[in-house]
């Protein structure tokens, strides 16, 4: 699959005066053009994280997938971007083994590997917030030990940029195996547009096609 090219039409504004949410396409060597909006400008700096470590780890020809909810986001607005809901974060997955060269890779760009409370990142060395990092799983590992599904390591998708996207039966079982408030509210986006079929649903274990039911039911 290659998905449509999000990364030049994802900022979403409010008209002034109707509420109403509007797509603007802007290009500027592949990056939106800064504007005076705050939204604007996390909207820039989120997608410009996402093709730096696009070039850093292409470049070092090393494998990545970006999931969680910027990979929903990526999905639901290739079918109605009014229903994509952008996201805080730049979730990653890696394989375990490369975790080494990726940090090198990272550091000769200027990002710094961080480990805390189990959490893996790579942030900005000059201004290392933890809004701004990149959070790194593992794939074919569990994200946390009492989860009951690892990261799913399924064929990637990508971008007309290249950028590399966990499909949506991978991400759909990932966010039935976190199942936080934002994971079934990620799980209900996807279903909005008609993104989670019958052949997601009859593949997944029991518990959490009753999870996915669980969503279904409290829309």
């Amino acid at each position: 699959m290659s998905c449509s090219c999000w990364l030049l039409s994802v900022s979403r504004l409010c008209e002034p005066g109707t509420g109403e949410k509007k797509t603007r396409a802007w290009q500027n060597g592949g990056v939106p053009m800064l504007t005076a909006t705050a939204y604007d400008t996390h909207v820039e700096q989120l997608f410009d994280r996402v093709q730096q470590l696009h070039r850093i780890l292409t470049a070092a020809g090393l494998p990545y997938r970006i999931v969680g909810g910027l990979a929903i986001f990526i999905h639901v607005f290739e079918r109605d971007p009014v229903r994509a809901r952008l996201t805080a974060d730049v979730d990653a997955a890696i394989r375990r083994e490369d975790l080494a060269a990726v940090v090198a890779a990272a550091g000769e760009a200027g990002w710094q590997y961080r480990h805390i409370d189990g959490v893996h990142a790579l942030v900005n060395a000059e201004k290392p917030k933890a809004r701004s990092a990149v959070h790194l799983v593992f794939l074919d590992e569990k994200v946390r030990p009492q989860y009951l599904e690892a990261v799913p390591n399924s064929t990637r998708e990508t971008t007309r940029e290249g950028v590399s996207v966990a499909p949506v039966a991978d991400l759909v079982l990932m966010k039935l195996t976190s199942y936080r408030l934002r994971d079934r509210v990620h799980l209900q986006d996807l279903d909005a547009v008609g993104l989670i079929t019958q052949e997601i649903e009859a593949a997944l274990p029991e518990v959490l096609r009753s999870r996915l039911q669980e969503v279904r039911a409290s829309e």
